[in-house]
């Protein structure tokens, strides 16, 4: 179970944006609230979609989460542990892929995989099998020893997905995973998210793509100008709304907050 209650994250800010023209409710003084107040949960197994316009306060969120980002206040519990107390230890048991996670250029697939692989403590033998059942289950024979500067986009987030993987993390992070893919390469990624559910691996990912979180998720997280505004699953957005289609259904989830916005 991963619960997150009450979490803020606020900015210093070098340059007020009021002070070029923009305006943010988030801005307060010199202090930016990039999330505030954020609670919500997700049991064990499931898949959460996160959901938000962008500068919503998603990849803040995650950043937290997979620890690389200390939060202002708030808790956010792993399985009962404080993950802002033990990051080290529960760094272990997350895997987290960006939209901007970078891969060494001169490093091979299998030598970037076998680097993090060493980085987690695994050894030789163990490594180069789960190596080896990751090229499997993401297609990755073929190209495996090609040098990562030589591979696709579609190529490199298999890579970066391989890496979050490689140490049999139980939650997995992912950050608009789909970005940039053609269909192929987009519909290979979901397949290894669906793949992780039925493993009991507990998956939130942000995305802009509506058809992605009703055919994988759960339940849904929508935030609004670093707050929650809903929680729920599919179903719930569609009957709150009373729209079938969910691109329409949380833009009117998010209507009222943007209404009321002086953005």
């Amino acid at each position: 179970m991963l619960q997150v209650s009450s979490l803020t994250k606020v900015f210093r800010l070098a340059c007020s944006k009021r002070a070029r023209g923009e305006r943010d409710p988030r801005e307060r003084g010199r202090r930016f609230h990039a999330i505030d107040g954020i609670e919500f949960g997700v049991r064990r197994g499931l898949v959460l979609g996160l959901l938000g316009q962008n500068g919503a306060g998603k990849t803040t969120l995650l950043r937290i989460l997979s620890t690389s980002l200390k939060p202002t206040s708030g808790v956010v519990l792993c399985d009962g542990e404080d993950l802002t107390k033990n990051p080290l230890e529960i760094r272990k048991r997350i895997g987290f892929v960006s939209g901007n996670t970078g891969l060494y250029g001169r490093l091979t697939a299998r030598e970037m995989l076998r680097y993090y692989g060493k980085l987690h403590g695994m050894a030789a033998a163990a490594l180069d099998e789960r190596i080896g059942s990751l090229a499997c289950k993401l297609d990755m024979d073929w190209f495996l020893d090609q040098r990562n500067e030589t591979l696709s986009s579609g190529m490199r987030q298999k890579v970066s997905i391989a890496r979050a993987l490689i140490h049999d993390p139980e939650i997995l992070l992912f950050d608009e995973l789909t970005t940039g893919l053609d269909v192929a390469a987009s519909e290979s990624v979901l397949t290894v998210v669906a793949a992780c559910k039925r493993e009991g691996r507990t998956v939130l990912f942000s995305t802009h793509h509506m058809d992605e979180v009703d055919q994988l998720c759960d339940s849904v997280v929508i935030i609004h100008e670093g707050k929650l505004c809903f929680e729920g699953g599919v179903d719930a957005m569609r009957s709150q709304t009373g729209e079938s289609f969910l691109d329409k259904a949380f833009l009117r989830l998010i209507k009222p907050k943007t209404e009321g916005s002086t953005t």
